[in-house]
């Protein structure tokens, strides 16, 4: 009798679903889903039609955004580990490891001493730098309920990193080529100073096959050191019984690479896999884009935003001289 009762109702859900109309909002952000996942649209492009979105139609599934976009990234990375070589890979992690040691140091002291000089609370400032220092979004996601940082405090961290994720998608690839940078300098340089993985990809693979390799590498690597400075953060914040969320897609991104290395078989195929995955990764900075609406920009505030930018610019001018003064 249970089950007699079940399959009607399923059966006018599924009529209703058919009876629901389409909105032109909804229509419009189809069609640009279709367009961003087309070789027509770059990286960049795709940014700025989510946020001509976000801004003037609005984003017809808010709140499936930042699942969405989380999910798509992580899995368009390990895509990206079909079309890299292990070797080469190694090669850049180890080019790249004393630079990141020493800026997510020096961007966390810096940040702190920010905070304090502008009087922004402890947790917001603090995620802001953690999120400047590593990657973005994701260590802010990361160390955000170790810490149990606030929603408003978390919205300040995330629409200061990606106010300027959206920025330095568009200004790196053109000052890398008015300072002639080579593929290896620009792959590290973006690495180091664009926040999200998402834009570093983005930006390297504008400016070319090799600072691509280079940059998605550096940049997980970096993402590693989540780990480390949200147990950190469990000591910081005095909170020692909050878990510690561990990238693991990271391993799976390094499972592909070996894949892709040592099985011929793959390698026949590993270009439409990472062209699906260039591809994902277009659709999630479109994505990104339609999710930085009016709401999420007049959050961030004046003094967070100064702490943001400020520090950005420290580590952007302090990576470029060194990856010009010691990187080829």
């Amino acid at each position: 009798m249970e089950q007699d009762t079940q399959k009607p109702n399923k059966l006018n859900r599924f009529k209703s679903l058919l009876d629901r109309s389409i909105t032109t909002r909804e229509v419009i952000f189809l069609l640009a889903v279709v367009f961003c996942l087309s070789p027509l649209i770059s990286p960049p492009i795709a940014l700025l039609m989510g946020l001509v979105i976000a801004q003037f139609i609005g984003h017809p599934y808010l709140h499936l955004n930042h699942k969405a976009t989380h999910i798509l990234l992580q899995v368009s990375v390990v895509g990206l580990g079909f079309g890299m070589n292990v070797t080469s890979a190694m090669k850049a992690g180890k080019e790249g490891i004393l630079f990141t040691i020493v800026s997510i140091i020096g961007t966390l002291v810096i940040g702190y001493l920010m905070g304090k000089f502008l009087k922004i609370d402890k947790k917001s400032s603090y995620l802001i730098s953690a999120g400047t220092a590593i990657c973005g979004g994701s260590a802010i996601a990361a160390v955000s309920p170790v810490i149990k940082a606030e929603e408003k405090q978390i919205s300040v961290a995330l629409g200061t990193v990606f106010i300027l994720n959206s920025i330095a998608l568009f200004i790196f690839p053109i000052i890398g080529h008015a300072l002639n940078l080579s593929q290896t300098q620009f792959g590290l340089w973006s690495a180091i100073a664009i926040h999200d993985t998402s834009s570093v990809v983005g930006a390297a693979s504008k400016y070319g096959t090799q600072a691509l390799e280079v940059a998605t590498t550096v940049k997980l690597a970096r993402a590693l050191w989540i780990i480390p400075i949200a147990f950190l953060s469990t000591f910081l914040f005095k909170n020692k019984g909050s878990k510690v969320k561990i990238p693991y897609f990271i391993g799976l991104f390094v499972l592909a690479m070996i894949v892709n290395t040592y099985i011929p078989f793959v390698q026949n195929f590993s270009h439409y896999l990472t062209g699906i995955a260039k591809a994902g990764l277009t659709l999630t900075l479109f994505l990104i884009g339609c999710g930085l609406n009016r709401k999420l920009l007049m959050s961030v505030g004046f003094r967070p935003l100064i702490q943001g930018v400020v520090l950005w610019g420290i580590i952007s001018a302090a990576a470029l001289w060194a990856v010009t003064s010691f990187a080829s």
